[in-house]
């Protein structure tokens, strides 16, 4: 009776376990074919608008009207915006794949630069057809390069999956068609001389341009680490590791991490190695209570900054985040902001300690200027503003506009019904450059419900 009852039990036991495990095994099932699906999507998305952008671009070298050029040179920049999410959703982040997102980067600053300026008073150059062509013929190997990686995936009824696997296990040098055509791809843009694009990208890439105006001697792994004590305020009884990095890059720099061995706080920084400049560095640290105001704490980030080497920068933004104060510094040169040099400052509100320097938009930016002096009036910038912002401030400032170029501008800021704005217009053409909607104060919802 008893054992009957036992093995009663344990076919239960043993047919539960099983539905159990044919469950997990469906659902497992599910989010893979899931995740199948939507790689198998994006690729074919991507293969498809390649197409599409092959033949947009091969428009463009037939047409003669701004009318008509300038909606097909935006119809070009969205679909390299596009093929760009198709890549990122791709299993290709351990496959390298930058070439090629760089190229259809250069394809959309192109054609988005071309479009959005007045093509009656400035038409194309010959140069810029040049460019064109050259994009036309390239789009083209690229495009071939994907149909025949789509042929073999739909004949050979090709999994992504499988593509993912291989490249987490680091097995992507065996045979696998899908990582091979895409390297096959990647070998054909790499193969294409930067200057075949022409000298219309020459102002493109000043965001990479990796800290090279920054001018000095090289210094040392000790000097970086003196300079990483002074920032951190440790000392002599603390634990230092540095290494070196920047290999691959245009630039090196020193990581630097520091201990307190008493207090048991950790500090982490990153040091050019040219002239020794601060990148970023942080200390951590529970700050439970606030001592300082805010203007105090600005006080204190605006001396720090003097002390450490970084001149002519003033505080256009302050924020409180609990017991922290969160400050964005530019530089000013008689009177005018120049907004890509900024440098942001964390303090710590109970003690005033510096906790948090960045500094990357800062050392990218840096150079001697010559500021020319304005075409129009601040009046007459002023008749360019919405007339119904309602002007606080106004000012002169330096801004990187949608072109990734520097641009003199007017700046105003001011107010429309309960919004705050910052906008700017372009001190030579009048141009209205930039919007930009300040945050409001967070709403509270704890009482609420």
């Amino acid at each position: 009776m008893i054992r009957g009852i036992l093995i009663g039990v344990l076919a239960v036991g043993v047919a539960g376990t099983a539905y159990w495990g044919y469950q997990e095994h469906q659902e497992k099932n599910a989010i893979l074919l899931n995740a199948e699906n939507n790689y198998q999507r994006a690729f074919h998305n991507l293969s498809y608008r390649t197409d599409i952008l092959h033949d947009k671009i091969g428009t463009t070298l037939a047409m003669n009207s701004k009318d008509t050029l300038s909606p097909s040179l935006i119809e070009v920049w969205r679909l390299t915006s596009q093929a760009h999410g198709d890549v990122g959703q791709l299993p290709l982040t351990l496959l390298p794949f930058n070439k090629t997102e760089e190229f259809l980067a250069n394809i959309g600053n192109f054609s988005y630069r071309t479009a959005v300026r007045d093509l009656g008073k400035e038409p194309l150059t010959d140069k810029e057809y040049d460019t064109l062509k050259v994009l036309y013929k390239q789009s083209g190997d690229i495009q071939n390069e994907l149909r025949n990686v789509q042929h073999m995936v739909l004949k050979n009824n090709l999994r992504w999956m499988d593509v993912e696997l291989a490249l987490a296990s680091g097995k992507e040098t065996t045979d696998n068609t899908i990582i091979d055509g895409f390297k096959t791809v990647e070998k054909t843009v790499s193969g294409y001389e930067e200057t075949d694009f022409g000298p219309t990208f020459t102002n493109m890439q000043k965001k990479d341009e990796n800290f090279k105006k920054i001018k000095g001697k090289t210094i040392s792994r000790q000097e970086a680490t003196q300079i990483a004590k002074k920032y951190m305020k440790f000392d002599g009884n603390a634990q230092v590791k540095i290494t070196e990095n920047g290999k691959g890059s245009d630039y090196g720099f020193y990581s630097v991490s520091i201990k307190n061995k008493q207090t048991g706080q950790e500090s982490s920084m990153d040091i050019t190695k040219k002239a020794g400049h601060p990148i970023w560095f942080i200390k951590n640290r529970e700050i439970t209570k606030q001592n300082l105001s805010l203007n105090e704490a600005d006080i204190k980030a605006a001396a720090f900054l003097q002390e450490t080497g970084f001149k002519d920068l003033e505080v256009f933004e302050s924020t409180q985040y609990d017991n922290i104060g969160v400050f964005n510094f530019v530089t000013n040169i008689n009177g005018v902001r120049i907004y890509p040099e900024a440098v942001k400052v964390k303090v710590a509100l109970d003690n005033g300690d510096i906790i948090g320097v960045s500094a990357e938009e800062y050392l990218t930016s840096f150079q001697t200027r010559t500021i020319d002096k304005p075409a129009i009036t601040l009046e007459q910038a002023r008749a360019k503003v919405n007339p119904n912002l309602k002007v606080m401030e106004d000012r002169q400032a330096m801004i990187m506009n949608d072109l990734n170029e520097e641009v003199l501008c007017y700046e105003f800021l001011g107010t429309i019904n309960h919004d705050t704005y910052r906008i700017f217009i372009n001190a030579k053409t009048g141009f209205e450059e930039k919007v930009e909607k300040l945050k409001n104060a967070e709403a509270i919802y704890e009482d609420v419900l």
